[in-house]
């Protein structure tokens, strides 16, 4: 019986290990797409600092622009004063100061140019900077989901292991069997109380006549009775 059970378990078990493999390469290709996601974030993480940096480069190339226009204004400015107090010739003092005004307009122009690359740039790494957060948390999300996964995969192959080899059970031949051993038991049982009670019955021609001076010699409970009424005077 019990190589019966052995033969019908290991069929079991040979076709929930089938049932393991069948899971193990969407799990595996789950793991690898994860694993490129990890790598695509460490890219996009990678691309997002070199474009913060091109932005911080922007905004101060813009910022310096602008601190130089208000310096060529500052200057011309200086030369006007000049040529008013005499320091410098007048006339020379107003074509500087056109050079410096003229060198302002460039500059502001520049810093204007500056400024709005600098502010799309700037657009680009807030843009930027939400895909990143939101891959952060999609693979978070599908890393915690794969856990969970791969948890429940066990645990669908422990309960199909064990309802497979509980099918494969023929649950009436097992009854069936169990009946005849109890018949069996009910049989031997019977059996052993008869030959109990043969040997009981089977005593010697001694025992009897033994027995029955035994029987013979005692006073029964109505000579007792008999005996005491008469020492009382009841008749």
């Amino acid at each position: 019986m019990a190589g019966i059970f052995h033969r019908l378990f290991k069929a079991g078990e040979s076709e929930a290990h089938a049932l393991v493999d069948k899971l193990e390469d969407p799990i595996k290709m789950s793991e690898q797409a994860i694993r490129d996601l990890r790598k695509d974030l460490q890219e996009s993480l990678k691309s997002l600092a070199e474009v913060k940096s091109l932005a911080i480069r922007m905004t101060k190339d813009a910022d310096d622009a602008k601190r130089l226009a208000t310096d060529y204004e500052r200057k011309a400015m200086l030369l006007l004063q000049k040529g008013q107090s005499g320091d410098v010739e007048s006339s020379e003092a107003e074509r500087l100061a056109m050079e410096a005004l003229s060198r302002k307009e460039e500059v502001a122009t520049r810093a204007v140019q500056a400024t709005e690359q600098a502010q799309s740039q700037q657009q680009m790494v807030t843009t930027l900077q939400n895909n990143v957060n939101d891959l952060k948390s999609k693979v978070a999300s599908y890393e915690n989901d794969l856990v969970m996964l791969k948890a429940r995969a066990k645990t669908a192959n422990a309960t199909r292991k064990i309802n497979q080899r509980l099918s494969s059970v023929d649950s009436k031949g097992t009854v069936a069997m169990l009946e005849r051993m109890k018949e069996k038991v009910a049989e031997e049982e019977a059996l052993g109380q008869a030959y109990g009670e043969m040997a009981d019955a089977g005593g010697s021609v001694d025992d009897e006549i033994d027995k029955a001076l035994a029987s013979g010699g005692s006073s029964t409970a109505s000579d007792s009775l008999t005996e005491l009424k008469a020492k009382m005077g009841i008749s």
